[in-house]
């Protein structure tokens, strides 16, 4: 079989010569291949089309476009071979599996799946899948990939579960993000979504079907198992796992927090959404604006009844429930949260403060007696020990000695912990001190002896002078090396006797002696 090419300059050669023999020389084929191009191209034939001849399969055929049919279209070349061989087909098998080929080519080519361009209008359709997020401290996340049909708005918020709950907050804040409610919202056969499926019907989860009327929305499902339905929420998913999750191509660290997770995936909505769709040549979020004209108004409140159970926040930033104490943000003090089991775990909503519904909360089990508590629920504790050993001056002596500066102020705490005597007169003693030398100088002296422990009556005074007069004015810390222990010199001359005194020596020096 010649190619396209070939027959063009064979057909070619023949305009320029006229001859079949002289045609084929050029070409440098066999005149009777050159006759029969130019005959067929007389009698408008295409030149490139195969004449089929007889095989010894022909007659196999009907079986194998049956076995085909049956199978629709997914039977092995193998399988078929085994099949006709045992009624007497004699070929290969490499000419069985081109004739199923082309017998499975022939059936799809009747039964394949036609696209038709969807069309949306604006504020009709919105679509939401869940995609596998990143693992966090050994836990699974999942991400909830939402997309805005006509201005093509994608919202992806990271979540740890599946719930009901869960889904009903993360629609309430797609739908404050995207600032309005569409229509329809399609999404796929999950258990929060649809619970049975009758005759082909899908039978809605009542408590969904709530959660789309307190919004003023209608749930749809795409078919079982056919995600091209719902092919936009799915080009979402997969662009968003392949930004956010930790992956080679993306060279993106492990995340180490979940507030860490949330931030990453705020990034990328902002960033996805100001970026130019292919399709469109515009930004999301601009088309989003004229979108925004066509939603549904958003309800003050979001749907709270999946939540839970109403707690009051009490001044401690914990709630009660079952008995056990658990904590939450401090910034909620006297305000109303939800909480529900999941399992093993708590989990506490609130509402913030443009009206959507947040977790704040999610602790394990606990048992009665034992508060849950979760120390980033409360501000940093300022160190009490600390506060209570700041001196506060209530007296103008007071004033006066604490502010010759913080060695003062250090002399002060350490003596009174010391149960140091006369600590008000050593204090007037300092200030008067302060008036001969200079007060840098008195400062000195007096966080050298808070330092060593010195509040005696004379000590600040011995220790003013020592620093006066040397150089080196810190304190000198003996080593292991050095003992106070006296030595046994003073041993060296016992049992001998005394040397006699002398005669110039008087009664008096011998008494001094």
């Amino acid at each position: 079989m010649k190619s396209s090419r070939e027959i063009m300059e064979i057909l070619e050669a023949y305009d320029l010569t006229g001859s079949y023999r002289a045609a084929a020389e050029l070409a440098g084929c066999d005149h009777h291949t050159v006759a029969r191009y130019v005959q067929m191209r007389a009698a408008g034939q295409p030149p490139d089309r195969r004449r089929h001849r007889a095989r010894a399969i022909d007659d196999f055929l009907p079986k194998i476009e049956e076995l085909v049919v049956r199978s629709q279209g997914k039977v092995r070349a193998d399988v078929i071979h085994e099949r006709i061989v045992a009624l007497g087909f004699t070929g290969g098998e490499r000419t069985t599996r081109r004739t199923v080929a082309e017998a499975k080519a022939q059936f799809r080519a009747g039964r394949r799946r036609v696209y038709r361009p969807w069309v949306t209008e604006p504020g009709l359709w919105l679509q939401y899948d869940f995609g596998d997020g990143p693992t966090i401290s050994g836990r699974k996340t999942t991400l909830f990939c939402a997309w805005l049909a006509w201005s093509r708005f994608r919202v992806v918020i990271p979540i740890w579960d599946k719930t009901l709950p869960t889904v009903a907050a993360c629609l309430d804040a797609t739908f404050r993000r995207l600032g309005g409610v569409p229509v329809y919202v399609l999404t796929d056969n999950e258990k929060t979504a649809t619970i049975d499926h009758v005759a082909g019907i899908a039978v809605r989860n009542p408590e969904i079907v709530e959660v789309a009327r307190h919004y003023g929305t209608t749930l749809r499902t795409c078919l079982p198992a056919d995600p091209e339905s719902k092919g936009g929420s799915e080009a979402t998913v997969r662009i968003a796992k392949a930004d956010l999750l930790p992956k080679e191509v993306n060279l993106r660290e492990q995340y180490h927090s979940f507030g860490e997770l949330e931030s990453a995936c705020r990034q990328f909505c902002t960033d996805v959404n100001t970026r130019v769709h292919s399709s469109t040549r515009r930004r999301p979020v601009e088309r989003l604006a004229e979108e925004l004209q066509r939603l549904h108004p958003l309800p003050k409140s979001p749907f709270t009844a999946v939540f839970g159970t109403t707690r009051r926040v009490n001044w401690e930033s914990t709630i009660s429930v079952e008995g056990v104490r658990y904590s939450v943000p401090h910034t909620l003090i006297d305000t109303r949260v939800w909480a529900r089991f999941h399992g093993e775990e708590l989990i506490v909503t609130a509402v913030d403060n443009d009206g959507g519904a947040v977790e704040v909360a999610r602790h394990r089990r606990g048992q009665p007696g034992s508060p849950v508590l979760d120390n980033d629920h409360y501000p940093p504790r300022p160190d009490r020990d600390a506060a209570d050993r700041v001196p506060k001056p209530r007296t103008a002596a007071e004033l006066a000695f604490l502010q010759l500066g913080q060695g003062a102020n250090s002399w002060l705490v350490e003596a009174a912990a010391a149960g140091a005597r006369r600590i008000r007169a050593k204090m007037a003693e300092a200030v008067d001190l302060s008036k001969l030398h200079s007060p840098d100088a008195v400062d000195r002296a007096l966080g050298t002896a808070a330092m060593t422990g010195r509040f005696a009556d004379r000590d600040l005074i011995s220790i003013l002078d020592y620093q006066v007069t040397h150089e080196h004015a810190d304190p000198v810390r003996r080593s292991e090396d050095h003992t106070l222990q006296p030595g046994t010199a003073a041993w060296s001359t016992f049992g001998q006797t005394p040397a006699p005194a002398s005669p110039a020596t008087t009664d008096d020096e011998s008494d001094d002696a």
